[in-house]
């Protein structure tokens, strides 16, 4: 019942790790798919070894986090020893960052080799400079970087996209106009929190990504949106803690979600427990699989 498809890549379950939690390291990312996961999206990976920002990073609000973690991560060629023992558990989405279509190019070819089932290109980050946002803004962009890396895999290319513009059904038009197989809404909302003892705002660089309840409702809006702009499968993230907030994003349009910041605050058994009350919800009003559920609100 609870088995759906995002395009070519078949799900078991329709719930995914979100970029950035718990998918640092193989042995994480199986510790997710043994815990209800239908699939894991790794961090985002770039060419060469990157430290991040300097702390702070982090910190926790109503409604949510915000970080500006910086993009750290080992590079691709050292995440290659993560991928060899994840790829061998279950679904793993390869998730890339670069400053070109030539970059990320070669970075999908690497996920390729690696055995990742998709690649998912983060053109939407709101705090890494020159990278994520600040090309994810632009169809024009969009649509270079997709056709490039598009032209370079063989396995399913999906694009991340920003709530930080007017623009998402343009964009998410450029990416099905290259070719793209997927869009994936929402990334985090550009925010920041100053602390009124110091004066001075809380994280190092001064601007970070709100994520969790707070932007669920953002999220779904813009999936509903996009859903009316193109006919390519769509991936929802963006606050969900629990089966409604699931449900909402596939009767909007989606027909698959992610889930981040609730594995923080309500531990990896939130992947189980949507799934049971998920399947219970479809069992009690006649949905007999997910896809009689995607899209319903425009109906």
């Amino acid at each position: 019942m609870l088995e759906t498809s995002v395009g070519k890549l078949r799900l078991e379950r329709p719930g995914m790790v979100a970029s950035g939690i718990m998918d640092e390291t193989g042995q994480s990312m199986i510790r997710m798919l043994s815990s209800g996961a239908g699939a894991v999206v790794t961090k985002s990976i770039g060419s060469r070894p990157n430290p991040g920002h300097p702390n702070p990073t982090f910190t926790e609000l109503k409604g949510g986090y915000i970080n500006a973690m910086g993009l750290p991560n080992p590079g691709i060629e050292l995440f290659g020893e993560e991928m060899a023992v994840a790829v061998k558990s279950g679904n793993i989405i390869g998730s890339i960052y670069g400053s070109s279509p030539e970059e990320f190019s070669t970075l999908a070819g690497k996920m390729e080799e690696y055995g990742a089932a998709a690649v998912e290109l983060n053109l939407s980050c709101p705090h890494a400079k020159g990278y994520g946002i600040e090309l994810g803004t632009d169809p024009a962009i969009v649509k270079a970087v997709v056709s490039a890396v598009k032209s370079s895999v063989s396995i399913p290319v999906w694009t991340k996209l920003t709530p930080n513009t007017h623009l998402i059904k343009n964009l998410a038009s450029a990416v099905q106009e290259a070719g793209g197989d997927a869009v994936v809404a929402i990334n985090t909302v550009k925010a920041m929190v100053i602390s009124p003892q110091f004066g001075k705002p809380i994280l190092s660089n001064k601007f970070g990504g709100l994520s969790g309840p707070a932007i669920r409702s953002i999220g779904v809006r813009a999936v509903f949106d996009i859903r009316t702009a193109v006919d390519i499968p769509i991936v929802g993230v963006g606050g969900i803690s629990d089966w409604k907030d699931a449900a909402q994003y596939m009767m909007a349009g989606a027909s698959a979600f992610q889930i981040g910041s609730a594995i923080g605050t309500k531990g990896i058994e939130v992947f189980e427990n949507i799934n049971r009350d998920l399947e219970r919800f479809m069992k009690d009003y006649g949905y007999g699989s997910i896809s009689d559920m995607v899209g319903v609100a425009h109906e």
